[in-house]
């Protein structure tokens, strides 16, 4: 967990110090871009579709979609990649009419969750070639 750190001479009588002009993200775990070949079936309110994966992170992902959903809206992932079927349940945490949705897993099986790290490091390696 991150702490601010606050000088008592940045304090003036009253007033709260000012945030810095950059904050440090909120994210746990840092996403990773995922090449045009990575897809996601979903279901959201009755609703189904399959999205293109921008990015995604063990924490959660973007999807390109034109259709917004509101925050806090549930949605069931299916994913089938090389690594293997990964399912998933989310929650829509921001969403960007006519571009996509960014949604944050709220669960992942045991059985899934090696799969999905696997994913990641195969998408990394895409991403930076270098790493091994």
């Amino acid at each position: 967990m991150l702490h601010w750190a606050i000088e008592p001479k940045t304090m003036v009588s009253g007033k709260l110090p000012t945030r810095p002009l950059t904050s440090p993200s909120r994210r746990l775990t840092s996403r990773v871009p995922a090449p045009g070949d990575v897809w996601v079936y979903w279901q959201c309110h009755g609703r189904e579709d399959v999205s293109r994966v921008r990015d995604m992170s063990m924490g959660g992902l973007f999807i390109e979609t034109p259709e917004p959903k509101a925050e806090g809206v549930l949605a069931r992932l299916n994913f089938l990649v090389q690594e293997g079927q990964i399912r998933a349940d989310a929650v829509v945490r921001h969403a960007k009419s006519g571009v996509g949705l960014g949604l944050k897993f709220t669960a992942l099986s045991e059985q899934d969750r090696p799969k999905l790290a696997t994913l990641l490091t195969r998408l990394r390696r895409t991403t930076h070639p270098s790493e091994k």
